[in-house]
């Protein structure tokens, strides 16, 4: 699991260069603004009514994703296109819906668009699937459930 996490932690280094854009930091900053941050304590995998949705590319999926009773998978360039057949019609655009990414950022952008296609009920993630990691809460991949110790914060 210790390999998991500094290979999230590489690919994290990576996306944080992608913020030094002002432009799109100030795009980040909107969106975060627009949408209700929820923390992992606050969400219930078993809620059979909650979509967890993966925003991630499909490699970054396969990786490991939030095992909830209804994870979706859409990659953030895709939603648009997808996200009427694969959310609207089976679900209802009133269902509560929680984006995640790797860090924050695309969930957030995903939650605006979910928000301006009419869904009513959208959070994101805070810290994306890296603070649900990072709290030591189970993941899936090719591999079943894996579940790391929680990671004790830098000042404790």
């Amino acid at each position: 699991m210790d390999n998991l996490h500094s290979k999230l932690e590489t690919y994290g280094h990576y996306c944080d260069e992608a913020l030094l854009s002002e432009h799109f930091k100030a795009l980040i900053e909107e969106a975060n603004a627009a949408v209700e941050p929820v923390e992992c304590d606050d969400i219930d995998l078993e809620d059979p009514s909650l979509i967890l949705l993966d925003v991630r590319e499909p490699e970054e999926f396969a990786s490991g994703y939030i095992p909830g009773r209804n994870t979706l998978t859409i990659p953030r360039g895709k939603l648009e296109f997808m996200a009427i057949e694969k959310i609207a019609k089976p679900y209802g655009q009133n269902t509560p819906i929680i984006t995640y990414c790797l860090k924050g950022p695309r969930g957030a952008l995903a939650a605006v668009q979910l928000q301006k296609l009419g869904f009513t009920q959208v959070r994101n993630l805070k810290g994306g699937i890296l603070s649900w990691v990072r709290e030591g809460r189970p993941i899936r991949n090719y591999l079943g459930l894996l579940q790391a110790a929680k990671q004790s914060s830098p000042s404790g």
